[in-house]
């Protein structure tokens, strides 16, 4: 199944609704305006359907920017279509209303930051609060009115605010995608640069090879013989240089695996701290030792992604030094469950077992509360203390 393109999926939908929803607080003061039976009979009809309109339009226009346009820049024409029906609705009704009614043009000025560009949303946010003002100042006393003035301004600011730091999170995402995109693509051409030089010279000698074996099967059987057995040790070599690349490019490695671990971990939504870098104890690791500890960590992480239940991870590198020599170090800690029943080891936990043992390496699962702790650790050279 294909995924929707990035900055169109459909993310946190109940927090988007709370978003939207969150903000019609402000119509408490209509709604009791129109409950308390202050007007006519049809003068409230109109003002319920006036207000009714009033949002209806407010949250179409945030429906589409929250689920379908994600805060990006609406058609001219639809943003400044919607904010004129808004505006003129906010002066209609609170002009013929009352004051309770001003708190429709916090509305105007949140969907004015929303959807208008900075430098549009600079001069229409100020622009809507002074009509608020005039309106007021008009109906009211001021010393009533300043606390409720103020709102469209630092509301409207704050959702411009807001809206910058949307986009700035989508131009991220998609730059970060872009950039994967890009590095695996460097691979790819890596790897068939790669190939192509150690197959390049050896398919041509075999070629070469074949055809003089070729031209001197009739008149020169042994010669034949020797070019034959020539190609042979040429195609076993071709394949101990293919199945080196290939198992050179599929090794783990420390570094990517604590990078594996921050983007699995952050996915599901589990709090880490994993070094950024590469940490310095990883200097003069044998490649055997560091692809055993790689492929423990990749383990343990899954184990706490599928698992644990946990909230925060913790991921630690370390050397240490015993009397039994010295020792690269990795702890694995969670805030999970822990184990739960008769202690069992999986699959996973046996074969991270078994790869440590061939380098020499341990693993001490600790399921002991709270949470669960994996250290395992892997012997380093005498000269690389």
């Amino acid at each position: 199944m294909r995924s929707a393109p990035i900055g169109q999926r459909p993310r946190n939908i109940p927090t988007k609704v709370v978003a939207i929803a969150v903000w019609l607080v402000f119509l408490g003061d209509p709604l009791g305006d129109l409950l308390s039976a202050a007007h006519q009979p049809l003068v409230t009809a109109l003002g319920a359907l006036g207000l009714l309109a009033f949002v209806a339009v407010y949250v179409t226009l945030f429906a589409k920017l929250v689920f379908g346009q994600g805060f990006r820049t609406l058609p001219p024409r639809i943003a400044w279509a919607a904010l004129g029906a808004q505006f003129a609705l906010a002066c209609l009704l609170s002009l013929t209303l009352g004051d309770r009614w001003l708190a429709l043009f916090v509305y105007v000025a949140v969907s004015a930051g929303a959807t208008l560009p900075v430098r549009q949303a600079r001069w229409s946010i100020p622009g809507v609060t002074l009509v608020l003002v005039l309106i007021g100042v008009a109906r009211s006393d001021w010393h009533e009115l300043k606390a409720v003035a103020l709102l469209p301004l630092m509301i409207g600011g704050a959702m411009v605010g807001v809206r910058q730091l949307v986009r700035t999170t989508q131009e991220l995402r998609e730059a970060r995608a872009t950039v994967a995109q890009l590095a695996a693509n460097e691979e790819r051409l890596r790897l068939a640069r790669d190939l192509h030089d150690l197959l390049g010279h050896s398919l041509s000698l075999i070629t070469l090879k074949s055809e003089l074996a070729g031209k001197m099967l009739p008149g020169h059987p042994e010669q034949a013989a020797q070019q034959v057995a020539d190609i042979e040790k040429v195609s076993r070599q071709a394949l101990v240089d293919v199945r080196e690349a290939v198992t050179g490019y599929r090794r783990a490695t420390l570094s990517a695996e604590l990078a594996g671990a921050r983007t699995a971990l952050a996915a599901a939504g589990i709090e880490s701290d994993v070094p950024v870098e590469t940490p310095g104890e990883l200097a003069d690791v044998p490649p055997e030792q560091e692809e055993a500890l790689a492929w423990a960590l990749r383990e343990a992480v899954t184990n706490v992604v599928r698992h644990s239940g946990a909230r925060h991870c913790t991921v630690r590198l370390c050397r240490s030094q015993t009397l039994d020599g010295a020792f690269l170090e990795l702890t694995v800690t969670d805030d999970g469950r822990g184990a739960e029943g008769p202690q069992r080891r999986g699959n996973g936990l046996t074969g991270m077992g078994e790869r440590l043992a061939e380098v020499g390496g341990t693993a001490a699962p600790d399921p002991t509360g709270p949470g669960f702790t994996l250290r395992a650790r892997v012997p380093l050279p005498a000269d690389g203390t």
